[in-house]
């Protein structure tokens, strides 16, 4: 038996999990990094610290699985779509990492979707332009910091910096690129004439060369080696964005099926033989499979609302639940649980960190009552949330037949009631996948094909998706759920000419 790494960077977590060749997690290994928020709207890390943190998490999860280093066949990566990595000519890193949360070049999107860009970028990339994607940040930085902007040698993703770090080589990889609008769709290469809509033609001696998910791009050096414990010249495959990696894992091979994943952001997708080009999607990206397409609609407007607000108000509970060896997770899902749909107007937009429509929406309440209390506003963002990815689906299913089921992953597949939710207001039967660290799954898969373990991704699926349960949808509540979803859309609406004010 041989062993395989995932190694996986979210928004708030780094994690390492190794996996027999059957997809058994043996052990995982995760720490948080510290978000640095020194503007409202910015989102960045420390790239030094994120690299120290992943070398731990990589060392503890060997520590921990019992097996020699030496068993390890192959190491593969995932991370956070978008978001910027920037490496300088002296080979350190040129400024903080930005996470997909940022919202600093909201102004670009603007001006670039009034002038005509937005529609020549589309012939080209077929997706719209986020503020979150390198491209803007990039634009950004030539404006306000063109000292760091100049001295950047490299433009990575997250998992390109960790696996520059591993290997000392520097690589970009197709799924995170071609999802970044750096990538020209139909040539499936870097476009001189695309960089130059964005103003961006002096970055294209910067984007390293480009791989796919399972293609080898270098070994562990020695001195990886002796931070993580990895035996050097163990292979390492590009790997993947993590909505490609949880896809993966989630048994994402075909045109039938069809996955969430409920993170931090809310990522709806399918797989199709070509990107759809009639506009009416947000994004399509080259999936990890080659000759598929991802179809997504994304925005980051899942779970992290609820991890904020157990943060933010849910300290007491929280204590209250370790001094009682409890999870808070126990208490949110019996609070929610508590409260049948019908007992609550309430409506929360789960938008926190924006949304795909503008970035600068913010996380509102609306209809709070003297009557209504914490348990109340957790069922409304559990409800919220929901109704953001039944908004992304609803657009998918404009291009597609409706899937037999849709497969669900992330945070809230840990939760029965959630869970019950997505099934009620979707109307669609909901597998949940087998509880483990997907990201870093779909990751080991991709290491798995590069070692030669897996002769092709179908066969990998087989060997390590499993489907824990179906929950299936009650029809009584779909009056209910949809005449919340629409003063949900009713109040979206009424808010779009608002959140102007609120730049700052």
């Amino acid at each position: 038996m041989k062993y395989l790494m995932g190694i996986d960077n979210g928004g708030t977590f780094s994690k390492a999990a190794i996996f027999d060749e059957n997809g058994k997690q043996i052990s995982v290994a995760s720490f948080p990094t510290v978000t640095i928020t020194p503007k409202a709207g910015y989102t960045e890390r420390d790239m030094i610290e994120l690299w120290s943190v992943n070398a731990r998490a990589i060392k503890e999860a060997i520590n921990k699985s019992g097996i020699r280093p030496d068993m390890i066949a192959g190491v593969s990566l995932s991370g956070h779509g978008k978001g910027l990595y920037m490496i300088g000519k002296d080979g350190q890193p040129s400024y903080n990492g930005i996470l997909s949360t940022d919202a600093r070049a909201w102004a670009y999107v603007e001006k670039w979707n009034q002038d005509g860009t937005k529609e020549n970028v589309y012939q080209k990339t077929y997706q719209d332009i986020l503020a979150c994607q390198p491209v803007s940040l990039l634009a950004w930085f030539k404006d306000h910091e063109p000292k760091i902007f100049e001295n950047t040698k490299y433009i990575f993703a997250v998992k390109d910096y960790i696996r520059y770090m591993l290997t000392g080589e520097a690589f970009a990889e197709y799924t995170d690129f071609s999802g970044a609008n750096l990538i020209n769709l139909s040539t499936q290469a870097y476009d001189l004439d695309l960089l130059k809509l964005f103003g961006l033609e002096s970055i294209y001696e910067k984007l390293p060369p480009l791989r796919h998910s399972a293609e080898i791009c270098g070994k562990i050096t020695k001195e990886a080696a002796a931070l993580t414990g990895l035996p050097e010249g163990i292979p390492i495959a590009a790997g993947m964005f993590d909505v490609d990696a949880c896809g993966i894992a989630s048994g994402l091979s075909d045109e039938e099926q069809m996955c969430m994943i409920a993170g931090t952001w809310s990522i709806n997708e399918f797989i199709k033989k070509a990107p759809i080009t009639n506009g009416s999607v947000t994004l399509n990206s080259m999936f990890c499979i080659p000759g598929f397409y991802l179809v997504e609609e994304s925005s980051p407007t899942s779970a992290g609302n609820m991890e904020w607000f157990i943060r933010q108000l849910m300290s007491y509970e929280k204590d209250e639940a370790r001094a009682n060896d409890r999870s808070i997770y126990e208490i949110t899902n019996q609070w929610v649980e508590e409260i049948d749909p019908s007992d609550s107007s309430l409506i929360f937009l789960p938008y926190l960190n924006g949304s795909s429509d503008d970035a600068l929406a913010k996380g509102s309440f609306i209809g709070l009552t003297a009557y209504h209390n914490k348990h109340h506003m957790l069922r409304a963002v559990y409800e919220g949330i929901v109704f953001s990815h039944y908004s992304h689906i609803r657009k998918l299913l404009k291009n597609r037949e409706k899937p037999a089921s849709v497969r669900l992953s992330g945070g809230a597949a840990n939760s029965d009631v959630w869970v019950q939710i997505f099934a009620d207001v979707l109307q669609l039967p909901i597998d949940v996948i087998e509880d483990k660290e997907l990201g870093a799954q779909g990751a080991a898969i991709a290491a798995g094909i590069a070692a030669g373990i897996y002769p092709d991704y179908e066969t990998a699926v087989k060997r390590t998706v499993t489907i824990t349960k179906t929950v299936y949808p009650r029809l009584e509540y779909k009056k209910i759920y949809e005449t919340k979803y629409q003063n949900y859309l009713k109040i979206n609406d009424a808010l779009k000419s608002i959140w102007q004010y609120f730049k700052n």
